[in-house]
């Protein structure tokens, strides 16, 4: 039976002194006509310490699809038409031809070492809320037979960036709103729950990149705790996709990181390019006399990504990191400052006061969602995040 310890902020350091329960693993492996790297990850999976409970291959449209293995755990073979690079849609059907408490995916160019699985899975199994990311090496396995190590092979160059980000947060420890940029796809791992709970990959993805980052930020942005687990190892079979060659790969990461900015209100991301219909913040305004007033206030804000209303969608709620409830006007600099104060502090909430007077109140997205899958405790916001005021002085 999986635990469900609750921790402070981002602090999966303190899951270590917890036993590790052995959990029901699903493998999701995302395939597209490579049956000779399938192989090698089929034959690695076989021989875990932690044996999954089972392997579901999400192909992205073979033709022919893949052949299902035999000879291991549990296995089938999901396929969808091939309309283009569909990561994001594969993975999220394999996802649903799963059973286990715990995903995990691997991409099918990519060979675990036998205690992955056990390593990867080990702070998800004691914590509802991990995103877990292993550590994927390089090597060219060209022409290698499945069971051999490719440890004995030559090693290729990991990628800088991500090399920089884990030594830079301490493996995720001290991950901001900024981290889901180190979390690939390629070497994941959360409870499925978390993963329902947020809603899976994003399919408006297609062409290559981005889902993983997407998914991570709806992840930490509605509470999940971000870990860099570096002894889970897998080897990727050739070199990071910034050091391959091909034509087109600039035009592919402008798109790339056009979507993202679409959909990921975090301001390093969106660039300062136009909310559309995915805001940074969402508002709603008390009904009275001075309703206008506030409403002026609000259109004046330095802070611009941000929509006022009532009602919002699943996909605003996700995406959003502040929800503000505003009873009174307010100076030009205060939802940026509550907005700062929030994500800064990795706080639930900041009241916004006039002396004794409440003229707005902030919660982030974070601490809500966290809350929403830890529905017997009561106190998550207080333990896990924390609360300030914010003086905005005379009006």
């Amino acid at each position: 039976m999986l635990t469900d310890v609750l921790v402070p902020g981002n602090r999966y350091d303190l899951l270590d002194e917890h036993p590790v329960p052995r959990p029901e693993v699903s493998v999701v492996v995302a395939h597209y006509r490579q049956p000779e790297q399938l192989a090698r990850t089929w034959h690695a999976l076989c021989h875990q310490t932690l044996r999954p409970v089972e392997i579901v291959i999400a192909d992205d449209g073979s033709d022919p699809p893949p052949e299902v293995p035999t000879g291991g755990p549990p296995v089938r073979v999901v396929t969808q038409a091939d309309l283009g690079f569909r990561a994001a849609a594969a993975r999220n059907l394999g996802v649903a031809a799963t059973s286990g408490e715990v995903l995990v995916f691997l991409d099918a160019d990519t060979v675990p070492e036998p205690d992955f699985l056990e390593r990867l899975t080990a702070r998800v199994a004691r914590c509802s809320d991990v995103l877990a990311v292993g550590r994927r090496r390089h090597a060219d396995l060209t022409g290698l037979p499945p069971g051999t190590d490719p440890r004995t092979l030559p090693e290729l160059p990991e990628p800088a960036w991500l090399r920089k980000g884990y030594a830079e947060t301490r493996d995720l420890l001290d991950a901001d709103g900024t981290s889901f940029r180190f979390v690939i796809s390629a070497v994941l791992a959360c409870r499925r729950s978390l993963f329902d709970d947020i809603g899976g990959f994003d399919e408006r993805f297609v062409g290559y990149g981005g889902e993983d980052w997407d998914l991570a930020y709806r992840a930490w942005n509605n509470g999940a705790v971000l870990v860099h687990e570096r002894s889970a190892v897998a080897w990727h079979d050739g070199p990071d996709w910034a050091l391959r060659g091909g034509a087109g790969k600039d035009a592919e990461k402008d798109r790339e990181r056009t979507r993202l900015a679409e959909l990921i209100p975090e301001p390093g991301t969106r660039r300062g390019g136009p909310p559309g219909g995915l805001p940074d913040v969402l508002v709603t305004t008390e009904p009275g006399p001075g309703a206008a007033l506030v409403a002026s206030s609000l259109r004046d804000q330095e802070h611009h990504d941000m929509e006022i209303g009532d009602r919002w969608s699943p996909d605003q709620l996700l995406r959003a990191r502040v929800r503000m409830r505003v009873a009174g006007p307010l100076p030009r600099w205060a939802v940026g400052a509550a907005v700062r104060a929030l994500v800064d502090g990795d706080l639930a909430t900041v009241v916004l006061r006039r002396g004794d007077t409440e003229v707005a109140t902030a919660c982030s997205t974070r601490a809500l969602g966290r809350a929403r899958r830890q529905p017997t405790r009561a106190d998550v916001d207080g333990f896990a995040f924390g609360h300030a005021d914010l003086e905005l002085g005379p009006p």
